[in-house]
This record gives structure tokens, sequence and C-alpha cells, in this order.
């Protein structure tokens, strides 16, 4: 089998990162980074690139496909190409996944019309514009589609991805080679968890992410 990860300029790397580690770690399965061009995409703040070793031409029909995020969702749903390369590969893909604001790229391109599906506190709002139905929890499967919430979210998904494609075991395994076992410090996870004055200092921030 064959995963997809979608960069692009301004992507999020945990977003891509993190299920890569999960996704990598199942034997047998290929897992390429792809990109509206070739090589280096460079991250939300400028600070990281990460490389696509494959140009979407070059990769037609992935059984996964994962749509990373980014504070700066124009960059990825403002791109034609690439909406039209995702229409075309979740009509034949196993699976079609997000993580973060990836989802808007999915629903930009038609694939969450009537599909429940979530995506970052500071966007969930957003996904209506697109004919989706917002759910606030961290995973939500609709279908084959799989949509993971604010960026860390993207472990948990892969993970579950991993244990309905290849079995418990092999994402128990996956789960233990990253000693995924998080126990942080603080309590404040989710725009319901922590301080009042944080959330909104967020919000003020970032606005509406769409």
């Amino acid at each position: 089998m064959q995963a997809a990860i979608l960069l692009y300029d301004g992507v999020t790397v945990l977003d891509a990162i993190g299920p890569y580690e999960v996704l990598q770690c199942v034997p047998g399965l290929e897992v390429c980074f792809v990109a509206h061009g070739r090589g280096e995409k460079r991250a939300d703040f400028k600070r990281l690139g990460l490389v696509a070793d494959y140009d979407l031409a070059d990769v037609s029909r992935p059984d996964i496909v994962l749509v990373p995020g980014t504070p700066f969702p124009q960059s990825l749903v403002g791109d034609p190409a690439v909406l039209e390369w995702l229409r075309a590969v979740h009509a034949t893909s196993t699976w079609t996944t997000s993580v973060c604001t990836g989802a808007m790229g999915l629903a930009a391109a038609g694939i969450l019309a009537g599909k429940r599906a979530t995506t970052h506190w500071l966007a969930i709002d957003a996904l209506t514009q697109f004919g989706a139905i917002p759910v606030k929890e961290r995973v939500v499967r609709d279908g084959k589609i799989w949509t993971a919430a604010g960026v860390s979210s993207g472990i948990d998904m892969a993970l579950a991805l991993v244990g309905e494609q290849f079995g418990a075991d092999a994402a128990r395994t996956a789960q233990l080679v990253i000693e995924y076992d998080p126990q942080p410090p603080f309590d404040s996870g989710s725009p319901e968890k922590a301080p009042a004055a944080i959330v909104a200092m967020l919000r003020e921030q970032f606005g509406n992410l769409m």
C-alpha cells in the first residue's frame, strides 16, 4: 500500500510528521511526500523546510491520502491543482484523511459535503461554508474519510486508521515504537479546558482561520 502526505508552503510540520511517524512503522506501507512541484516546501513560519520527492502527477492512486493543515488555509484551498488532485485521488483511495485545517482542503475540493468532520477549534465553524457537518471531537470518521482536530491529534487519527486497516496490534506496535504515552504537565489542550484569557488571546491573535 501507498500513503501520500501532501506538502505545500505554509504547512504545519507536526500535522504531517506526527502521522508520518505512525504510518512509517507499518511494514509494507510506502509513505511518500507529494506536492505541487517537487522540492522543498517551507513550513508555516518559514523556519523549517520539508522536501516533497514526488509531484502531484507522480502519485495518482495512493491508498491513503493525508492532508496536513496550516495557519494560512488560503495557501492550500487557493491552489486549483491541489484541489483537482484531491478530488482525483479521493475517488480511488481506501482512506482520505486530514489533520487540523487540512480539512479545509478536503472541504474546498467538495469531499466533505454532507460529511461529519472536525478541524482545529479556531476553524471548526468554517466547515459549514463547504457543506460539512462540524463535530467537536478529536478524531472523526465518516465512511472512508478521517479528519483530526488540531495538530497533535493527527497522531491519534493515524493510530486509529492503522488499527482499522492493519489491526490493533499494528497500531499498538506503532504507538510503542514512537512511545506515544502523553502525560502533559498542563490540562490546557482544548478551549474548554484552557484558561478563558488564553482562549480569548488566541482568538484575537489568529481570528477566524477561514
